[in-house]
């Protein structure tokens, strides 16, 4: 008996130290975009203040491609010893399973949950020199002249299409989705006239807002923008259901050790409540910081996931 006490606790000392020793070599976070967007930039900064934590090197490797499903499918074939991090947005876990036939991965079992980092809100906004300026004026407008008003998006089943197609069944008007090829030419496209309206990131429109070449609608969410307190929600204009936001967020392919679950949240939320951090590099730029536990990041994604679902269907959108 004595001898069997001896090796359990020499088993659970060894354990611990396990864990405690985690990271014990370099770490890599995977970045489902390319280099120089706010996902990449925000992941760098990360990497940098989690390097300084750890004393190992943590590094980004960009892997965008196929709507985020070139890094999803690398990390959910690597080894789940907690060294490999996806770092990714909502259109891996809430939108592609309902675009596509066939993903190559299992987005509910062959991922866990380790923290939503922020949340973001998009902005409807119109070109300047439309007669429409709050969005009862353009709803009364889309009703008078069906068909010719358009937004843009940044391909078929992209945020911006399902918040606008939300709206056209919400409100009952028709709107003519024009497709561009990425997010940084939507906005422009509003600013030159080739199209009226687009849904667009704080960031992304808050230089054409201020330079007066577009102008604000609407934004989503349950509160307004501390960026733009004078812009309406969808929520308090009636419209509850037109869901404009974007999240990112860090998974470890299932089955990895929990010490590095833990450890990973743990000390990137520690960098999300930093007072300077949060300020100048997450409420400044638009993104609302969140932090939240694995648990609670699990439980928003599925019913994030079965919103998404409903607005895919109701749009028709396939994969391009």
């Amino acid at each position: 008996m004595l001898r069997s006490l001896l090796f359990l606790l020499a088993a659970a000392g060894a354990a611990q130290a396990l864990a405690q020793s985690w990271p014990a070599k370099p770490v890599r976070i995977v970045v489902a975009y390319p280099p120089g967007g706010g996902i990449d930039v925000m992941g760098r900064q990360i990497a940098e203040k989690l390097t300084a934590a750890w004393s190992q090197p943590v590094v980004v490797d960009n892997r965008p491609g196929a709507n985020t499903i070139v890094a999803t499918d690398a990390v959910a074939k690597s080894a789940p010893d907690g060294y490999t991090v996806l770092m990714t947005t909502d259109a891996t876990f809430s939108i592609n399973p309902h675009l596509y036939a066939k993903l190559p991965f299992d987005t509910q079992k062959d991922f866990i949950p380790v923290t939503m980092l922020v949340l973001l809100q998009q902005l409807l906004v119109a070109n300047s020199n439309l007669s429409f300026s709050t969005l009862e004026e353009l709803i009364r407008a889309a009703k008078e002249k069906p068909g010719t008003i358009n937004y843009a998006s940044y391909g078929s089943g992209s945020q911006p299409h399902l918040s606008g197609e939300m709206l056209k069944y919400k409100a009952g008007i028709d709107l003519v989705h024009v497709p561009y090829k990425g997010i940084s030419l939507a906005v422009p496209a509003v600013m030159a006239g080739e199209v009226q309206l687009t849904f667009a990131g704080i960031a992304t429109s808050t230089t054409p807002l201020k330079s007066g070449r577009i102008k604000p609608i609407a934004i989503g969410g349950a509160k307004r923008s501390p960026l733009f307190p004078d812009v309406p929600t969808f929520a308090e204009l009636g419209y509850p259901e037109v869901e404009t936001h974007a999240w990112f967020g860090l998974f470890l392919p299932a089955g990895s050790p929990k010490e590095a679950v833990s450890r990973i949240y743990a000390d990137t939320k520690r960098i999300l409540d930093e007072p300077e951090f949060r300020q100048k590099q997450l409420v400044d730029r638009g993104y609302e910081p969140i932090g939240s536990s694995p648990e609670v990041f699990y439980d928003f994604i599925k019913t994030d996931r079965e919103n998404r679902g409903r607005a895919v269907k109701i749009s028709g959108a396939k994969a391009e």
